[in-house]
């Protein structure tokens, strides 16, 4: 009886060209599994095409429901960013798709788990950090590490050569990454910083100058930190992602070019499309600031910078990121309220904020008197406040400088 390996599946042109590779190099039955987060694929194709190039079996896994509840909405309350701009959605992925990899392979007795993740890439140290994370006794096989193959170009002729239909070509060679978060798009005349990225490629946003000219307006309610009504409308998360998705797609919302610091130690220039998640930072932000306090805000400021690099670094399962998730839940008690946003032309604009634990008073943040503040209060506070300024101005006088 042979060993096997479970394969993290997609059907698009590397997992498609390791099936055959597998079996060309390796004893093993191949078993494909494709982790469902939202790639709005035709599964029963992914799955027929998994067979047909050698799997012995497929495993199609929707894990949708799961991904935005626990992955996505924890982003959203963290208000995690990698680098001020990345939104993370392939990031966030990953480490479901390793927990269920390592399930898969639990249920048929697999001793490895394989990926196509190329060998420049953070997606490799993400897959293999999450695995051994639950299971460090299995193996890992990466054949971007190993094989002969050296660029896309080489992967769609071998391809060819073993007659696997792939969903790109030479001439579109981009690398994309689709879930119910975003897509990623890389490689190809991305590859210069010089080149204006094509809206042509957007896979979910029309492109800003393209959308209506009408304003959109959108009102989300949030308890404790987690999106539960639209529009007043209470929806379960998958289908309030959904829903999201198209408002900000068809209002140009949440393109992101950048260039980033990798994990394996290059830069690299990706376009990320995010409209749904954009809308939600945006309106959690604005929440955010009526109901937690300053020095908590700005902690949590530095916390989600670095929770940020931990999801970004392939460290989801890891005791700080664990650690910091509970910061962060002390912090969205009160993140309770409605926030209504204006959208136009990839432009998201708060335009009112309601919130039963709003920290903001009228009466003291007016400028009129009111009975907690007193205008006089201020020059006594302010000659405390100034005081080491002033001792330092008095000594350097006193030295002549």
């Amino acid at each position: 009886m042979k060993d096997k390996v479970v394969l993290a599946y997609s059907g698009g042109l590397d997992t498609s060209i390791i099936i055959p590779w597998l079996k060309e190099n390796y004893d093993l039955d191949v078993i494909a599994a494709c982790i469902d987060v939202g790639q709005d694929d035709d599964m029963e194709a992914v799955r027929n095409k998994a067979i047909k190039t050698g799997a012995v079996k497929v495993y199609i896994e929707d894990v949708k429901e799961e991904f935005v509840r626990d992955y996505l909405f924890s982003a959203v309350k963290a208000h995690i960013l990698y680098e001020d701009a990345y939104l993370l959605g392939t990031s966030l992925a990953r480490p479901l798709m390793a927990k269920r990899l390592v399930e898969i392979a639990h249920a048929e007795g697999a001793k490895y788990i394989a990926h196509g993740c190329t060998g420049k890439g953070n997606d490799q140290v993400r897959f293999e950090v999450g695995v051994a994370s639950f299971d460090p006794k299995l193996g890992i096989i990466a054949p971007w590490r190993i094989w002969d193959i050296k660029s896309r170009e080489d992967a769609i002729d071998y391809a060819n050569s073993k007659g696997v239909e792939v969903p790109v070509t030479k001439e579109k060679i981009y690398s994309n990454d689709k879930n119910i978060w975003h897509v990623s798009h890389e490689g190809g005349d991305l590859e210069d910083p010089k080149n204006e990225h094509k809206s042509s490629m957007y896979f979910m946003t029309t492109p800003p100058e393209k959308a209506k000219d009408e304003v959109s307006y959108v009102e989300l309610y949030f308890e404790q930190g987690i999106p539960k009504k639209l529009d007043g409308k209470e929806l379960p998360p998958v289908e309030m992602m959904q829903a999201l998705n198209k408002l900000g797609g068809e209002n140009g919302i949440g393109i992101v070019d950048m260039v980033e610091n990798r994990l394996v130690g290059m830069k690299s220039r990706g376009v990320y499309e995010t409209p749904g998640g954009t809308i939600l930072y945006a309106a959690h932000a604005a929440l955010e600031r009526l109901t937690i306090d300053k020095n908590t805000a700005h902690y949590k400021q530095m916390i989600s910078q670095k929770y940020g690099e931990l999801v970004y670094d392939g460290l989801w399962f890891s005791p700080l990121k664990e650690a910091l998730d509970a910061f962060v839940e002390v912090t969205q008690k009160n993140v309770t309220g409605s926030v209504k946003l204006k959208l136009y032309k990839g432009n998201v604009m708060v335009a009112g904020v309601d919130a039963p634990y709003a920290l903001y008073d009228e009466d003291i943040s007016s400028f009129g008197a009111s009975e907690l503040y007193d205008h006089k209060d201020a020059e006594g506070f302010i000659k405390i406040f100034s005081l080491p300024y002033k001792i330092k101005a008095m000594i350097e006088k006193e030295k002549g400088n």
